[in-house]
């Protein structure tokens, strides 16, 4: 094969889909992979440093827990729009004159239901008492092997290229909702939080690297969908892609224990020794 028909070159069958359908959960799960890291890594510093202060409160946590409820539903809302009413749409028939009408969007309708379900229980966890606060790691690992099951047969009878960054969407989705139920049965452990967060921003990342391989933006080269070597490249862009999910990682970890570290310091000795009361209390809250 000449090198002209490497990247570019051959003619394929119109490939589903557009690039905004995947920049935009792209956009999510990069915003809730690092809105996840930040989470664990402030409760990790605050607690590593055996003080309390604002930054690391109990009642700072459950008001966060209700405003990422609130914001998880409605990203899930503006994809459900866009997809079931924009790009041609609406789309809210499934079947129409004995065919099926649009079976992939009604994937990705799914795809954003169950995370939709998943804001709807940090809401009510974060404010019916009654019910166990575990319950969102459980819809949470329940909503990332959802995806992957949709991601899985989300590629029938379609070429190599298109098939293979799905397949790896598909593992990082399984990955990510298997550290999920591992958090549920093991609770407070930062590491299995961190990793599954590196895990969502993977996702987000790779939604993007999705979109320009299938649909490149501004009328760029279409990418040869049968062509080996694109796949050995992305197997290595995919390595990087996971790199820059722990540099991600690091930055914020960095910055937070700063941040920190900083708001300690202006401390008096008065404030810290009331503000260690205030974390005796509420670690007996947490054990009860």
């Amino acid at each position: 094969m000449n090198d002209s028909e490497g990247k570019i070159g051959l003619k394929h069958p119109k490939v589903p889909g557009d690039f905004p359908g995947h920049a935009l959960p792209g956009v999510f799960f990069f915003i809730m992979g690092l809105w996840w890291s930040t989470k664990s890594i402030l409760k990790y510093v605050c607690k590593r440093h055996k003080r309390t202060c604002y930054l690391g409160s109990q009642a700072l946590f459950q008001r966060l827990e209700m405003l990422e409820g609130i914001v998880i539903v409605g990203m899930t809302l503006i994809g459900i729009i866009g997809v079931r009413f924009f790009a041609g749409g609406p789309h809210l028939i499934i079947q129409k004159e004995s065919l099926w009408s649009r079976l992939l969007r009604w994937h990705h309708f799914n795809l954003y239901f169950f995370f939709g379900l998943l804001g709807v229980a940090n809401i009510l966890c974060s404010t019916i008492s009654s019910l166990p606060v575990s319950l969102t790691k459980l819809m949470m690992s329940n909503a990332f092997l959802v995806e992957a099951f949709i991601f899985y047969n989300h590629t029938h009878g379609r070429e190599m290229l298109d098939v293979f960054v799905h397949q790896i969407l598909t593992l990082v989705s399984f990955l990510t909702g298997l550290m999920a139920f591992i958090e549920f049965l093991i609770r407070k452990n930062v590491l299995l939080e961190l990793l599954r967060s590196s895990f969502v921003l993977l996702q987000g990342s790779w939604f993007w690297q999705i979109g320009f391989v299938l649909f490149p933006p501004g009328g760029g080269p279409a990418w040869n969908l049968l062509e080996h070597d694109n796949v050995t490249f992305l197997t290595v862009c995919f390595c990087w892609h996971y790199a820059l999910a722990y540099i991600v990682i690091g930055a914020n970890y960095a910055f937070i224990t700063w941040l920190v570290k900083s708001r300690l310091k202006k401390l008096g000795p008065s404030e810290v020794g009331l503000l260690k009361n205030v974390e005796g209390e509420q670690e007996s809250e947490e054990e009860m």
